[in-house]
């Protein structure tokens, strides 16, 4: 691909393990980008896959020459993939998609068409979600509601990060540091005119989700701690509480000693408030570690990906 030529589309897809899909994804997106620009770009960023997608990869970057591919040095993670591949992007536009096909290629006309609009962000709002379990489905529902209730952003509900940005918000996304990623509740908090288009999110074809429960659960660690104070907030609550109800109890005891002439007994009573009050506190602890952890990360200024290998000559090979 000519450096100097401006692209106007860049898609940006993070890989793992996606060798059975990535065949079909190429060609129903290539279907599409032709109709909408000759001027595209799609980023393949490998994150440390251990079936044949790299091969796959180099093998489209040489029939290609838009393909362009970033070799993680090992998995770094999905956000951490996504950022890579607009660090790497060159188009005045950015769509950021999975590769297992459950969110159809062939709506990236409509947000392009959204975009063309006026529009900084235009993102993909699943109305409905084939082939995923039940404990999947009402995960996912409770997991957007609460994190909108304990957020003061407007994180459009029901919405993965599949998703077209301007090189505008792009820029903008660059200039955050932190290591602990979560872009959609990024771009919430940039602002500018966002809109949605509703779909219905498809069965995944091939392989197996490269998102299970611990991994949804560190995101939704991420994106809690990254955007809301109120778990630091329910932690003070608590120990007020706890000493509230403690000093009460103590006043109780000394009542009942002194004036009813009732010494207070119980080893179960005892042991059932001592195990509450350390649950309790290792609770505490561990939200507030969450906080710190997020902030000796950054702190640590370690780089966010390496890039073992790739195809395109620009750009730094370690961020």
């Amino acid at each position: 691909m000519d450096e100097n030529k401006t692209i106007e589309i860049s898609l940006v897809i993070p890989i793992f393990n996606e060798e059975e899909n990535i065949g079909e994804l190429y060609r129903r997106l290539k279907l599409v980008l032709d109709t909408l620009t000759p001027s595209y770009e799609i980023l393949f960023i490998n994150d440390g896959s251990k079936d044949s997608s790299l091969t796959q990869l180099i093998h489209l970057a040489q029939t290609d020459s838009r393909i362009v591919y970033l070799n993680f040095s090992r998995n770094f993670g999905h956000q951490v993939a996504v950022m890579a591949g607009l660090d790497y992007s060159k188009g005045e536009v950015v769509i950021i998609m999975d590769a297992d096909l459950q969110d159809p290629p062939e709506l990236i006309s409509e947000l392009y068409s959204k975009y063309q609009e006026g529009y900084q962000v235009v993102y993909g709002q699943r109305a409905k979600r084939e082939g995923e379990t039940l404990f999947k489905k009402l995960s996912a529902k409770c997991f957007y509601r609460i994190l909108k209730k304990m957020t003061a952003l407007d994180i459009p509900l029901d919405t993965g990060d599949f998703r077209l940005i301007s090189r505008r918000i792009v820029d903008l996304l660059k200039e955050m540091p932190e290591k602990n990623k979560f872009l959609r509740g990024q771009i919430a908090w940039l602002g500018f005119r966002q809109t949605g288009v509703s779909y219905i999110r498809q069965e995944r074809l091939h392989g197996q989700s490269a998102y299970p429960l611990n991994k949804m659960l560190h995101l939704a660690m991420d994106g809690i701690t990254s955007f809301s104070d109120k778990p630091l907030a329910w932690v003070t609550f608590w120990g007020i509480s706890m000493s509230s109800l403690a000093f009460l109890i103590i006043i109780y005891a000394l009542y009942s000693h002194f004036i009813l002439e009732q010494t207070m007994s119980g080893w179960t009573s005892l042991i059932i408030s001592v195990m509450f009050l350390g649950g309790i506190q290792l609770i505490s602890i561990g939200i507030i570690g969450q906080y710190i952890s997020r902030i000796t990360k950054d702190v640590r200024q370690r780089p966010l990906y390496i890039v073992e290998s790739t195809n395109q000559t620009t750009g730094s090979k370690i961020q």
